[in-house]
């Protein structure tokens, strides 16, 4: 009886004590707007990877909250006089998931698999490496085609995400099954249209800055949802709420909101590609016409409660890069309805497809209704996210509704989208002329020089319209208050060193 009351209690003090760690355990469940594509640097192409990304795998160099690009993974960075060589020095002291070393070799395995792999995405924006070569154990050395004031942005983002050489060398193009980095968090397991579980990495560099056990990340469309599982406490946090839940977010003693205008815009992609057998595909001005029809003050009001501001270029009208010459125009019916008679068009059907959120599906109803009152008919068909870019990709569309997050330097959020061959251009566009000013634009540090490139290639553009832009919109994120020491920066990513969970 005393050997079975020993063991009864000893086994009690052990389910205690596991309890105990339990609940010590610091985990940050993440209420997503979207599900993420692949999850895979070289291939992804979705704001929501880059959420998982940002807490996943580091990169060579960061933004600060100014946007200024400051180290991660390289230490420091020279370029020479000609601009023809990026010497990067790199850290010592970090290492992949999978125990791989972090070195010069690995930077130059990835940078050539973001360059050749087959289904990389990345190709276009380390166009101008004609090398990479490692010039000393943790020194990497970058020979340039041309001088290239773009590259130290590429690699704050996915251009510049290491993977594990060893882990994506056996895994080849389906690395995205189970992706090896070397982030403060390592990958544990995903769901589709579920969740993706991160948990701490211990042998992190800056592992004693980081305070949370584990990331839970679930995709739930429906802001409302998202809202109500963040008021009832079964979500930490959500990223991009929908403006009209704001209030109710300030309103309540438990939560607390993050909000910060972003690099970026929301458009509507057109396809005007060998595809586009469609009138407003292969018509300029019915795409004219279609631009026309849009009031983009009272789009960003009615969608978003004013936060944003409407804009028709891939800079937002307060950027430094904004063509003031040609400002928003506005709302002209009367101009779209001669432009559509002068196509030879009465009536023109149109279908809109868009991610099946309510921000956005509000805001294409929005757009539907504008440009009835022009002569469009214009059909909305919602679709999951990943499914719609996937179609957008192989050019299996008319119009898409798009969101880009955009980038610190101004060549991130126009040169992949628009010349022939970037690697996000799924409007399926291709124009020699804005192909020779972009990629010119990205060889001067000189910001006039840079300023009049993009100033002409957007004339040509806003006449062709393959894409039509709408606006840029705030990021609005809400927190639990228990969650401490969160900073929200422009390009809307999840840091986490330094953040608490205080219960």
């Amino acid at each position: 009886m005393r050997s079975i009351l020993v063991r009864g209690i000893a086994g009690a003090m052990v389910s205690m004590a596991a309890l105990a760690v339990h609940a010590q355990a610091a985990e940050l469940r993440i209420g997503m707007q979207d599900d993420v594509d692949i999850l895979d640097p070289a291939q992804s192409q979705t704001f929501a990877g880059r959420l998982v990304f940002s807490n996943l795998c580091d990169k060579l160099v960061d933004i600060s909250p100014n946007v200024e690009i400051v180290p991660q993974l390289a230490t420091d960075w020279s370029v020479s006089d000609d601009g023809l060589k990026l010497t990067m020095n790199l850290r010592q002291d970090a290492v992949f998931h999978d125990g791989t070393p972090f070195n010069a070799e690995a930077v130059v395995y990835n940078i050539e698999r973001s360059k050749t792999l087959d289904e990389s995405r990345r190709k276009s924006e380390l166009k101008s490496i004609e090398k990479a070569e490692a010039t000393g154990p943790y020194q990497v050395t970058f020979t340039l085609t041309n001088p290239d004031a773009t590259l130290l942005s590429q690699f704050s983002d996915r251009s510049g995400m290491m993977v594990s050489p060893k882990a994506a060398q056996e895994a080849g193009a389906q690395l995205a099954q189970n992706p090896v980095c070397s982030g403060p968090f390592k990958f544990v397991q995903r769901v589709a249209q579920d969740k993706i579980v991160l948990e701490k990495f211990a042998d992190y560099w800056n592992a004693d800055n980081i305070h949370i056990d584990r990331i839970t990340y679930l995709p739930i469309p429906d802001s409302t949802v998202r809202l109500a599982n963040l008021q009832s406490g079964d979500l930490d946090m959500v990223e991009r709420m929908a403006a009209t839940d704001a209030a109710a977010v300030e309103a309540d003693a438990n939560l607390q909101l993050f909000d910060v205008v972003s690099l970026g815009y929301n458009a509507l992609y057109v396809n005007v590609g060998d595809k586009a057998k469609t009138p407003i595909g292969q018509d300029k001005r019915l795409r004219q016409a279609f631009s026309k029809t849009i009031d983009r003050d009272a789009l960003y009001q009615i969608v978003y409660e004013g936060k944003g501001q409407g804009g028709n270029q891939p800079f937002s009208p307060s950027s430094i890069w904004y063509d003031k010459s040609r400002p928003v125009e506005p709302r002209d019916i009367e101009g779209a309805k001669a432009l559509i008679k002068e196509a030879g068009f009465d009536r023109v059907p149109v279908e809109l497809r868009h991610a099946n959120n309510p921000v956005v599906s509000q805001m294409a109803q929005v757009i539907q209704a504008m440009a009835s009152e022009a002569g469009f008919d214009v059909s909305l068909q919602a679709m999951e996210y990943a499914a719609m870019l996937a179609e957008q990709t192989a050019g299996n569309y008319e119009m898409g509704r798009m969101n880009w997050s955009g980038r610190p330097d101004p060549d991130g959020s126009i040169h992949q989208f628009l010349t022939c061959a970037g690697g996000l251009n799924d409007v399926h566009y291709c124009n020699p002329k804005v192909d020779e000013l972009l990629n010119k634009a990205r060889t001067s540090s000189d910001f006039d020089t840079r300023k009049a490139l993009y100033d002409e290639a957007n004339a040509i553009l806003l006449d062709e319209l393959p894409i039509i832009y709408l606006g840029h919109e705030a990021y609005l994120y809400g927190l639990n208050k228990k969650i401490q020491g969160f900073e929200l920066y422009p390009d809307g990513m999840l840091r986490l060193a330094g953040v608490k969970i205080v219960e």
